[in-house]
């Protein structure tokens, strides 16, 4: 018996020694599978990073940095060049380079920025010296209404002063204009066409401020009239305003002599009738308000072409100055899930290769911003970018300012082509939920035809 036992013991002993020997082999192939599936994405990401840097373009500063652009664009009638943020001293200062270039090599006349139409005419009349201003810092005086240092910089007021060398410089049917295409500027668009039509018809004049009386109560206020509306406390003045914009488009088409005076009130009579279903749509959580901003803004577009064709008889060449989340292809974002559309993707379906999307992207620095809407502008710090975003990639290139030429294919253009994560701070920044407020996923080759690169930026400097 004693025996017996033994020979059992013995035998329990060496099956625990070869499960103990199996369960160690098991659990080390499992940790040398991790191991190497995480060495296999390193050496991915590692490959990836190489291809950009190879196919990288040093933005130096030099006359030529962007040369490979210029060949990119080709006979392209619309360039639209984004921005990461709302207050990067570089992105206005390369934006204003390509465009000089764009204006001055490649004949383009319009430049289009993410505005208010009545504040950037303003600005029109001093670069056409047609205006009092003695200054583009005084030509910038319009620009009063929150966040008054996007166009309020000197980046921009530089860029200004450089279009007014340009158009001095320039037969007068070759001169460059400059416009803007929001909608937030209701109440200025109202007094822009009574004062027109004051001048050249009185009786519409009073005609048109009857419509616009609806507005009286929220001149300074247009969401509380939308809230309103919503709410049946006060009445719509959408048929007024559509009555008033279709008599202008009436008047317009009729009109021989299209002038920039007729064309300026037809335009803000199309600011205040989008203006008004914008500020409906806001409370009303069927309907995009998103999507009807930018529709105005392709709206505009299309609008200043077809003035300027009228004008020179040649088809209007046009560079467009918005945020990234206006000007990137929406339908390669994760916003496309929810139905939003933008303006980038509104000229790239009607365009097609006569249109050139550009991207901006920083990975870390500072950026003028607020921290609420309607708060107090300050230099804020920007936390550098997330792991598994592409700015974190292009950092890992440790070339410091650079084009990337993402049109017409290639491995560069393949790597970047799947989701990763992309940053966008607006006129607010919240680094304290950055992921959740800053950040989006995008097919960033799909999204843009080319993307420049600053590693490191400086915010703008406000002019007060």
């Amino acid at each position: 018996m004693t025996k017996f036992l033994i020979n059992v013991t013995y035998r329990m002993l060496i099956l625990c020694l070869i499960f103990s020997a199996c369960v160690s082999v098991f659990f080390s192939q499992q940790a040398q599978n991790k191991t190497g599936k995480s060495a296999i994405r390193i050496n991915n990401e590692t490959a990836v990073v190489k291809l950009i840097g190879e196919a990288a373009h040093p933005v130096t500063g030099s006359e030529r940095d962007y040369d490979p652009l210029m060949k990119s664009i080709g006979d392209a009638r619309f360039v639209m060049l984004g921005e990461a943020t709302h207050g990067t001293s570089e992105f206005y200062r390369e934006r204003a380079r390509i465009t000089r270039r764009l204006i001055e090599e490649k004949g383009f006349d319009a430049i289009v920025l993410e505005a208010d139409w009545t504040d950037v005419n303003r600005v029109n009349r001093y670069i056409q010296g047609e205006d009092k201003d003695k200054s583009a810092e005084q030509a910038l005086s319009d620009f009063v209404r929150f966040p008054r240092w996007m166009w309020r910089n000197t980046d921009f007021r530089d860029f200004v002063s450089s279009l007014r060398t340009i158009n001095t410089n320039s037969d007068s049917t070759n001169r460059a204009h400059i416009y803007g295409m929001d909608l937030y500027g209701l109440s200025n668009s109202v007094k822009a066409i009574i004062d027109y039509l004051k001048q050249v018809d009185p009786d519409a004049a009073r005609s048109a401020r009857k419509r616009y009386d609806c507005f009286n109560r929220f001149r300074e206020q247009p969401q509380v009239y939308g809230l309103e509306v919503v709410n049946k406390t006060t009445r719509s003045c959408q048929k007024d305003v559509q009555q008033q914009f279709d008599e202008l488009q009436r008047t317009a088409i009729s009109e021989t002599n299209k002038t920039d005076e007729l064309f300026n009130a037809l335009q803000n009579a199309r600011v205040i009738k989008n203006a008004e279903a914008y500020y409906r749509t806001i409370y009303q959580r069927n309907i995009s308000s998103w999507n009807l901003r930018d529709q105005h803004m392709a709206e505009t577009l299309e609008a200043i072409a077809s003035h300027h064709e009228t004008k020179s008889g040649k088809p209007a060449k046009i560079v467009v100055w918005a945020h990234n989340s206006h000007q990137g292809d929406a339908r390669m974002t994760e916003r496309a899930q929810v139905g939003e559309h933008n303006v980038g993707q509104l000229i790239r379906q009607r365009y097609g290769n006569d249109s050139v999307l550009v991207g901006f992207t920083t990975y870390t620095g500072y950026v003028r911003a607020a921290r609420e809407w309607g708060g107090y502008d300050e230099r804020r710090k920007v936390r550098p970018a997330l792991e598994g975003s592409y700015s974190a990639l292009f950092h890992k290139t440790r070339i410091p300012n650079f084009l990337l030429i993402l049109r017409g294919g290639g491995k560069v253009s393949e790597v970047l082509s799947s989701d990763r994560l992309e940053r966008a701070i607006g006129v607010i920044y919240l680094p304290e939920t950055e992921r959740t407020s800053h950040y989006f996923h995008a097919k960033l080759s799909k999204q843009f035809d080319a993307v420049i690169h600053f590693d490191a930026t400086t915010a703008v400097m406000r002019v007060n």
